[in-house]
């Protein structure tokens, strides 16, 4: 028998691939096409377990979409823009360009190295000229279609990287990135019109019926559509008013004061002589700027010494205070409080010793005694004047009829999502095409000048962007007017890129961004994969980009992805030593039932099972596993523990299965016949051996076709599973039997091969079948093999699939329970212990809980 070498095996196969143009694709209008893609990586310069999985997954559905018939598109590339770039020409004193190359160069052979199916000829790297040449492009046509524009705003800034963030890229008040919390500032910033399209976002997302359902909410909750009205409240300052937009115009009764935002126009112009204020307005500024930072903050005022009237009840003044959690982004800069029905509102009340007025009584209770906890239920409005009684749904239409009749508000429809700001004050990132002129203003770089390139000679010393700092690559001549000049030294911001990368893949080599016709056939993607991080980012971006670039005349698409997959996490155990210094898992191991430091013996503290993370060194190399175990074991392990979209827990005993399988069917393939025969399948003299392996076969076809339709790809491995025990069981040592054995393990190299294609390949070339099994179609399942006595019945304990039985059709459960708590893999699991529950669904699934 052959000994398995699985890294010579795969390097053969890998070999052949390229130099047969196996993955090549090609515009083919007389074919059906299907889009399959990946997030593009950072480059980094090593793969991680995450990539392997993200890959691997969609590596299963361009495989086996091929075998299906379709024309398929799978491509990789970079993003190649960003800080961590910079970071490192600072850290290791190297060009940022110079260290993302090589790196893209490293990470290109160790994916390569999986044996995926992409066409490595539509490659993009977005920190090439020739591809954001074609952005800039793009926003001069955005610019002259009106949906890039420039404004002097409020932006997040981040005080380590030196650089604005959107509001989407702080997290808890800090940078998604440095962890430092952001300030806030007064820049003049390049926008895009985003918010143009709130309502055919939000109305889109109804579409996404291939989304998940928890994508589409965060992405409805980032729009944030919200009904009510704005309220004008007029000040006791001369003849100024403050409009306020609120979502509870029927709590108007319950006003006790009035809130600006510390970059209110009015506070702008109230601060000039108060230095009081002053002091307070740059403390706001010091708060973070998200929303969870503002709710965790003490709730802070200035009392203007001004008082508002009240639209609606006669001498009622309302006081007038700047507040730490009212923002200028939202709404108008401006609200009422009403303490006894918002918890912000409340504690701010509280701290200023405010009115507090219930107007909403809960159903079925008593008048409400409001505490340290504003009220925010249904219920009907009480202290409200005319509208005391109604519900609050009546409350708001009464509320809004009287405000119009007042002439003191109106009915309004508002978004939560505001405007893209896409300037960047870094180097490492696509400049921003624009010319500015003392006398004719911002304007656009001429087309026939694109690109506009980066300088090379750079300096990373001093803190700050350093295209500011050139001595003379901003200077330049206004194209319109020929005097002095200076470029815009701002970058895009790196969504920018990502944001039309998948249009670029349909056809990378044209002189233009992509051909038309090109993206009419591909777009959209079919099947889009990775992380749900970025469900408002970069899909909201995306979504939104597509509809600009169909506006100025790029495409004829609006929806970017039809389909949406987002995978869990890889996770892994994490180890610390005794002084508390985190460990990697080899450095670890197992003895006597407790953990120690393999070197040295010493007790080591186990922690938790989470996600893979360099700070806690809990993760396990790719090139370390791949050249141990062979990808085709890594990418059958990745795809078998869990569901894709939940976390997948990484395990030494894990990974040793999917190799235990692998080397099984390494086996079998040695021992199947290679003379190429024929079988016929319809053969009169098939024994009793003969059907059961044929059955498992054409069951096996089945169940895997459906599971990988709804990326069921753990149950596609429990099925191969089940197959390959049939044909080891299989004792057939005749001519019928041997070549019934060839002819099964040939479709099982077409079953196996989304999973592990270079093994699949080798069993292909053992049976003697033509061509290569990545190019070989699908097997139909023949329905007659179908038809059994028998099920097959997965059984998971606490939710993860350990085993599979094969039970009578509509089994009792009693022996249900019983055949599945008799199997070795759950007795493993239960270690002696009586499960908690078993839930047995009968002809479907046994899940035991313990």
């Amino acid at each position: 028998m052959t000994k398995f070498f699985p890294s010579a095996l795969e390097s053969k196969w890998q070999s052949t691939w390229e130099n047969q143009a196996c993955f090549k694709t090609e515009t083919d209008k007389n074919q059906p096409k299907y889009y399959v893609l990946e997030m593009f990586p950072y480059p980094s310069g090593r793969i991680h377990m995450g990539h392997v999985r993200n890959y691997a997954l969609g590596d299963v559905v361009a495989r086996f979409k091929r075998a299906k018939g379709f024309n398929v598109l799978h491509p990789m590339g970079w993003d190649a823009f960003g800080l961590p770039a910079e970071n490192a020409a600072i850290e290791r004193g190297v060009h940022p360009g110079k260290w993302t190359i090589e790196n893209i160069a490293a990470m290109r052979a160790q994916l390569k190295t999986m044996g995926l199916s992409y066409d490595w000829d539509r490659e993009v790297t977005t920190c090439s000229p020739d591809y954001y040449k074609h952005e800039q492009k793009m926003f001069l046509d955005f610019l002259k279609a009106g949906l890039a524009y420039r404004k002097e705003s409020w932006v997040n800034w981040d005080p380590v990287e030196h650089t604005v963030l959107a509001n989407e890229q702080v997290v808890d008040g800090k940078g998604w990135r440095s962890g430092a919390p952001v300030e806030r500032r007064q820049l003049s910033q390049w926008f895009l019109s985003i918010s143009d399209y709130a309502e055919e976002l939000l109305a889109a997302i109804e579409g996404l019926d291939k989304w998940p359902d928890r994508v589409r909410l965060m992405q409805h909750n980032w729009i944030g559509r919200s009904e009510g009205a704005t309220v004008q409240f007029r000040l006791d300052d001369a003849d100024k008013t403050v409009e306020v937009f609120t979502t509870r115009p029927d709590t108007l009764y319950g006003a006790s004061f009035i809130a600006l935002s510390a970059q209110h126009p009015l506070t702008s112009a109230w601060q000039d002589n108060n230095p009081d204020l002053q002091a307070f307005v740059a403390e706001c500024a010091r708060l973070g700027t998200s929303e969870a930072a503002i709710e965790k903050a003490e709730k802070r005022g200035f009392f203007t010494g001004f008082y508002a009237d009240h639209p609606l009840i006669d001498g009622q003044k309302l006081p007038v205070y700047i507040a730490n959690f009212v923002l200028m982004d939202y709404g108008t800069g401006a609200i009422f409080g009403c303490p006894a029905h918002d918890q912000r509102d409340l504690d701010f009340a509280r701290a200023y010793q405010l009115p507090v007025l219930p107007v909403v009584q809960p159903s079925g209770s008593d008048q409400p005694v409001i505490t340290d906890t504003a009220y925010t239920g249904p219920g009907r409005l009480i202290n409200s004047g005319p509208w005391t009684g109604l519900d609050i749904d009546s409350g708001k239409a009464a509320a809004i009829s009287a405000l119009e009749d007042a002439d003191a508000g109106t009915r309004k429809v508002t978004f939560r999502l505001r405007d893209w700001g896409v300037s960047r004050q870094r180097y490492w990132g696509c400049p921003i095409p624009i010319i500015h002129c003392s006398s004719c203003g911002p304007v656009p770089v001429p087309e026939d000048q694109l690109p506009v390139t980066l300088p090379e000679d750079v300096e990373f010393d001093t803190p700050g962007n350093p295209l500011d700092r050139h001595p003379t690559w901003a200077d330049t001549d206004c194209p319109s007017c020929g005097a002095q000049a200076r470029r815009e030294t701002d970058t895009f911001d790196t969504f920018f890129e990502s944001s039309w990368y998948f249009l670029r893949y349909t056809d990378p080599d044209a002189d233009e961004a992509f051909s038309k016709e090109a993206a009419s056939y591909w777009m959209p993607v079919d099947q889009y994969i990775g992380g749900v991080e970025h469900a408002v980012l970069h899909l909201l971006y995306s979504r939104f980009f597509t509809r600009a670039l169909s506006k100025v005349g790029y495409v004829n698409v609006d929806e970017p992805f039809a389909g949406m997959m987002t995978q869990g996490m890889v996770c892994h155990q994490s180890f610390k030593s005794e002084d508390g210094q985190w460990l990697f898992p080899e450095e670890v191991e197992k003895k006597d039932g407790s953990w120690q430091h393999r070197d040295t013996g010493k007790a080591v503290l186990a922690g938790r099972v989470e996600k893979m993370s360099k700070s806690k060194r809990n993760v396990v190399d790719p090139e370390q596993i791949i050249s141990t175990y062979g990808a085709d074991t890594a990418r059958l392990f990745m795809l078998s523990d869990s569901p894709p979209e939940r976390d997948l827990e990484w395990t030494e005993a894990g990974i040793e299965g999917a190799f235990r399988f692998i080397q099984k069917i390494w086996k079998l393939a040695q021992q199947t016949d290679q003379s190429g025969q024929d079988f016929a399948p319809d053969s009169s003299t098939l024994s009793t051996a003969d059907e059961i392996v044929l059955r498992a076969l054409h069951v096996a076809i089945r169940s895997i076709e459906t599971d990988i339709e709804r990326f069921a790809f753990n149950r596609c491995v429990a099925h191969l599973h089940v197959l390959v025990n049939a044909i080891s069981d299989h004792k057939g040592t005749d001519e019928t039997g041997k070549a019934l054995r060839s002819y099964v393990m040939r479709h099982l190299a077409i079953l196996l091969a989304p999973f592990s294609p270079h093994i699949a390949e080798e069993i292909w070339h053992i049976t003697c079948a033509q061509g290569l099994v990545s190019k070989a179609a699908w097997p139909a399942a023949d329905e007659k093999w179908l038809v059994s006595d028998t099920v097959d019945i997965a059984v998971q304990v606490n939710g993860k699939l350990r085993a599979t039985l094969s039970l009578p059709v509509d089994c009792d459960k009693q022996i249900a329970e019983e055949q599945a708590l008799s199997h070795d893999a759950v007795k493993k699991y239960l270690n002696d212990m009586p499960p908690k529950r078993v839930i047995v669904v009968p002809n479907r699934i046994i899940n035991v809980v313990c």
